[in-house]
């Protein structure tokens, strides 16, 4: 089997991969990845890490507060140009199980299921500004009220000062889960 020059490399569309890890290894496995990425030169292959999280309010010892959670456990979500020596590098990092596909090989996602899983997302314009009030409409915190503190329209999200239970806590929220108060 040929080598691939770099700019046949560079021809491959990045896609979405999905490898399957050991149970808490996830964050071990992005650092590991992170390291060989830089150590080999690899930034223009594998261009992202993910481990999806999402914010759950947690109760302990009586006292309520956010923490954040795996949405995939034992999953890391790759954006690379996947070629076969690419394979062979990335199996063989520790806590690394395979690849999800037929028989360990990769598969890459679809469209939707990248939507879905919230890996990338359309380009959102908002209305919304630093400063300005407004309510959570959806998610863990449905019903409270906050202030914007920053507003990040590339990832479509935005920061919001919310009082809980005497408390001001910022949390990141999504601009479909928050409305403007009137």
């Amino acid at each position: 089997m040929k080598q691939l020059t770099h700019e046949e490399v560079m021809a491959i569309e990045p896609k979405w991969y999905i490898v399957f890890t050991s149970a808490g290894y996830e964050n071990l496995v992005r650092s590991s990845l992170e390291k060989i990425i830089e150590k080999n030169g690899l930034q223009d292959r594998i261009l992202e890490i993910a481990i999806p999280v999402e914010d759950v309010i947690e109760e302990k010892n009586g006292k309520r507060r956010v923490v954040q959670v795996k949405k995939f456990p034992c999953y890391v979500m790759l954006k690379m140009r996947y070629t076969n020596d690419m394979w062979h590098l990335i199996t063989g990092v520790r806590g690394i199980t395979s690849f999800v596909g037929p028989q360990g090989r990769p598969q890459a996602l679809s469209t939707e299921e990248i939507m879905r899983m919230k890996l990338e997302r359309p380009k959102v314009t908002t209305d919304f500004e630093v400063g300005e009030k407004v309510k959570v409409v959806d998610g863990p915190l449905e019903g409270f009220i906050g202030d914007i503190c920053s507003v990040d329209t590339h990832a479509g999200k935005c920061r919001v000062d919310v009082s809980m239970f005497g408390r001001v806590t910022p949390v990141e929220l999504e601009f479909s889960q928050i409305a403007k108060v009137q």
